[in-house]
């Protein structure tokens, strides 16, 4: 690892702080907006979904919304720009669908999961990428389901343990690979430590591996392009950045690792306009921006002449400490670079600018 030095480091500037009286878990930004949402706990049990707008420096409240379940986690990822539908997974496993100009009745409901959705993804919406629009849950009872909205209460694709195996506690998943019409792929990974890679294309299991370490959050640098880079953020403060162009056939993709600091790696996000930058946030309530270089030739042949990946090196670009709280979640802005969105569990959600970003 290296650091970069001199003057033009990005510098992580905190430019609003908002209180707030329930615990967040998830926050997102409003594609094409000036507003972010902030999804929750109430001490009561109930869940909130909040809807900020920013205006200057100061966050203002448009709309609180309680509902009967804590809410762990949202995106856009499966909505058009048009209707901008935020999903989301609560404590009880259900999967809904929100118009947030509307919100009292869900668009879409499904009881997808026996337990907490701990993580959800969409692709095939905001006019990125090929394909339907599909949303992915990952689960505490082990499963990893497939939605599309269009089609009610039963998955397009179902992943769980085989027979015999034992059910793993889904903590991350998200999309990638998906160019095309036919091409998708879903990333899963556990509190075991287990990496999975399922091919939708193909229904079938195209990849695992063990980082030794629970697997807190996972994500591809872009979702809608030929797999390029995977990252696996760990609860003992260690990532792993794979090279997803070339899986040789027995030792799969190539990685580099780095350990970031002692506590858990909550969340990594790859900055929208750059995917070679990303930001992880982490249990001592910081945020750490790493760039990724990436090697003279990205594979090789081995010994017996199969293509093998070559893992690039990693940089430092920027560390800050915000908190005494782990963050737990973060957000880019999709459509303003270097604008970004983050919680922690101090209650507390921050807007913050990440600056000199064309300069890298």
């Amino acid at each position: 690892m290296s650091a970069v030095l001199g003057l033009e480091r990005p510098q992580v500037v905190s430019h609003v702080q908002q209180a707030l009286s329930y615990t967040v878990f998830d926050c997102k930004w409003v594609p094409r907006s000036a507003r972010l949402m902030c999804l929750g706990s109430a001490a009561r049990g109930t869940g909130i979904i909040q809807l900020y707008e920013l205006h200057g420096a100061r966050l203002e409240v448009l709309r609180e919304i309680e509902k009967p379940k804590p809410i762990k986690c949202g995106t856009f990822g499966a909505t058009s720009l048009q209707q901008r539908f935020l999903a989301t997974g609560d404590f009880d496993g259900n999967l809904n669908i929100w118009n947030l100009e509307a919100p009292e009745i869900p668009v879409y409901s499904v009881k997808g999961h026996k337990e907490i959705i701990n993580s959800i993804d969409g692709v095939g919406g905001l006019g990125i990428g090929e394909g339907a629009p599909e949303i992915v849950t990952g689960s505490r009872d082990g499963t990893v389901k497939v939605w599309d909205p269009r089609q009610k209460d039963t998955p397009v694709a179902n992943m769980e343990p085989v027979q015999g195996e034992s059910k793993r506690d889904c903590w991350t998943v998200a999309f990638g690979n998906a160019y095309n019409q036919e091409e998708r792929v879903v990333c899963a990974g556990y509190d075991n430590g287990d990496i999975k890679l399922f091919d939708l294309k193909t229904m079938s299991l195209r990849w695992e591996t063990n980082i030794k370490n629970g697997v807190c959050s996972v994500e591809f640098d872009r979702k809608d392009i030929n797999m390029n880079k995977l990252v696996a953020t760990s609860l003992e403060g260690k990532f792993h950045v794979f090279d997803m162009r070339t899986q040789h056939p027995t030792k799969g993709f190539a990685s580099v690792s780095e350990k970031a600091q002692k506590s858990t790696i909550w969340q990594v996000r790859h900055l929208p306009q750059n995917r070679d930058i990303f930001m992880t946030s982490g249990g001592s309530g910081s945020l750490h921006l790493w760039k990724y270089e990436y090697p003279a030739q990205r594979s090789k042949k081995d010994s017996e002449g199969s293509e093998m990946g070559v893992a690039g090196s990693l940089s430092l670009l920027q560390n800050v400490t915000l908190s005494t709280q782990p963050i737990s979640s973060l957000d880019w802005s999709p459509d303003k670079k270097g604008l970004c969105v983050c919680g922690a569990f101090d209650q507390t959600v921050r807007v913050l600018i990440v600056t000199k970003l064309n300069k890298i």
